[in-house]
C-alpha cells in the first residue's frame, strides 16, 4: 500500500513538472469594459467603489462575462484557478455555473463546448482535457459566473505554448454591452458559457461586456455614468427583474438621455420584464409583469415621441417559451431559458449591428 502510495505521488509530481502554467493576465482577458480594476477579473473600475451601491461593487467583482481567447497546438490542457470565495454553489445554481470555468474550442461551425469540470475547493487545479492531436487550435475558457478568482492559469505540457488569440476584424471588435440583475449575471446556468450573455457573444462573434448585478440591476444613475465611458457597439438594458413600476417610470428616460448625450448613435435595446413561469398561477407575479411592462413602454413610447433615435424594444413574452420549463424557480433561466431567451435577441442585435 504505502509503494503504491508512493508511486502515485512521484507519478503526480512528475505531472506537475511537466506542465508549464501561463498566467491569464499575460494573455488578457475579454469582457472587461476598465483596464483600472482594483483587482484584474474586476468588472468595474476601482473608482467605482464608493460611487455605485455597495451590493453592486461587491457584485462587481464576480468575473461574470471575462473570458480568455487564447491559441496552441498543445495535446492536452489544464487550467488552476483561485476563487474569492468558499461558497462554491447555490441552492439552485451548481457549482459549475458559480465557481467553475468553462472552455470552448473554436471549429468550422463556429464555437463548440468542450469541457466544464467540477469546483470542489477554492484552489482548483483540473486537467481540461488530453488526448488532442498536436494542431494549432483557438480556444476560449470562460470564468466563473457568481464568485470571483484572484488568479487563473492555463496549463500545457512542456514543449508546448499558449498565445492570445489574434485579435478580432476591426468590424467585429466593439462589445455589446448588457447592464441588468442576477438573470443578466447568469443564474441560473450550469457553466459560464450558458448564460444567454455568453451565448450571444459566441453566435455574434464579438467581445461581450456583462454588467450584470444580482438583485442590483435597477438603472443606477451611477452605473449608467460609468457605461457612458464605453464605446459599445449595442447597450441592450434588461433591469425590469428588479425594479417595480415607479423605479421604471423615474429612471427609464434618465437613463436613455444619460446614454444618447454620450454616445449620439449607438443603439439602445430595452428588454422587457420576462414572464414569471408561475404567473400564470400567481396572481401577484402576473401583475408585477403586466405593471412593469406598462412603465416601461410608456417610458419608451414618451423617448421615442421627444425624438430620441436608436431604440429598439423587445416584448418579454418569449423570452423564456411559452411552456413553463425554462426555469429552477420561475424567475431564473435554467440553460434551456438561456437558449430561448438568446434566440430571441440575436436576430434583433443582428440587425442593430448590421
Amino acid at each position: 500500500m504505502r509503494t503504491l502510495l508512493l508511486i502515485t505521488v512521484l507519478a503526480c509530481a512528475v505531472d506537475a513538472q511537466q506542465v508549464v502554467w501561463t498566467d491569464v493576465e499575460a494573455l488578457g482577458v475579454e469582457g472587461k469594459g476598465w483596464a483600472d480594476t482594483k483587482a484584474y477579473y474586476d468588472r468595474l473600475p476601482a473608482r467605482a467603489e464608493g460611487k455605485v451601491r455597495d451590493p453592486v461593487w461587491k457584485l462587481s467583482r464576480h468575473s461574470a462575462g471575462l473570458c480568455v481567447r487564447f491559441v496552441t497546438d498543445a495535446p492536452e490542457l489544464h487550467a488552476r484557478w483561485a476563487l474569492t470565495s468558499s461558497r462554491l454553489a447555490m441552492a439552485h445554481m451548481p457549482a459549475t455555473g458559480v465557481s467553475g470555468v468553462d472552455l470552448y474550442l473554436k471549429t468550422d461551425g463556429g464555437w463548440r463546448w468542450v469541457a466544464a469540470p467540477r469546483p470542489g475547493k477554492q484552489l482548483m487545479n483540473a486537467r481540461l482535457l488530453s488526448g488532442l492531436r498536436t494542431a494549432r487550435r483557438t480556444w476560449m475558457l470562460y470564468l466563473p459566473l457568481y464568485n470571483g478568482v484572484s488568479k487563473v492559469e492555463i496549463g500545457v505540457p512542456k514543449g508546448h505554448v499558449v498565445k492570445s488569440a489574434p485579435a478580432r476584424p476591426v468590424a467585429r471588435r466593439k462589445p455589446i454591452v448588457f447592464y441588468g440583475t442576477s438573470i443578466t449575471q447568469g443564474g441560473c446556468a450550469s457553466r459560464p458559457g450558458m448564460c444567454h450573455v455568453a451565448i450571444l457573444g459566441r453566435r455574434l462573434d464579438r467581445p461581450v461586456i456583462n454588467l450584470g448585478f444580482s438583485g442590483n440591476g435597477r438603472m443606477d444613475p451611477e452605473v449608467v455614468e460609468l457605461m457612458c465611458e464605453l464605446d459599445p457597439a449595442v447597450y441592450v438594458i434588461d433591469c425590469l427583474p428588479n425594479m417595480d413600476a415607479r423605479s421604471v417610470s423615474e429612471r427609464t428616460v434618465p437613463l436613455a438621455k444619460q446614454l444618447r448625450k454620450a454616445r449620439p448613435r449607438t443603439p439602445i435595446l430595452f428588454v422587457e420584464d420576462r414572464t414569471y413561469q408561475d404567473a400564470h398561477a400567481n396572481p401577484g407575479r402576473a401583475r408585477r409583469n403586466k405593471e412593469n411592462r406598462a412603465a416601461l413602454k410608456v417610458a419608451y413610447d414618451a423617448l421615442v415621441n421627444q425624438g430620441v433615435r436608436g431604440l429598439t424594444y423587445v416584448d418579454g413574452n418569449a423570452l423564456l417559451g411559452d411552456d413553463g420549463e425554462g426555469t429552477v424557480d420561475g424567475s431564473h433561466p435554467t440553460d434551456l431559458g438561456f437558449m430561448r431567451q438568446a434566440g430571441v435577441m440575436e436576430p434583433i442585435l443582428r440587425r442593430l449591428l448590421r
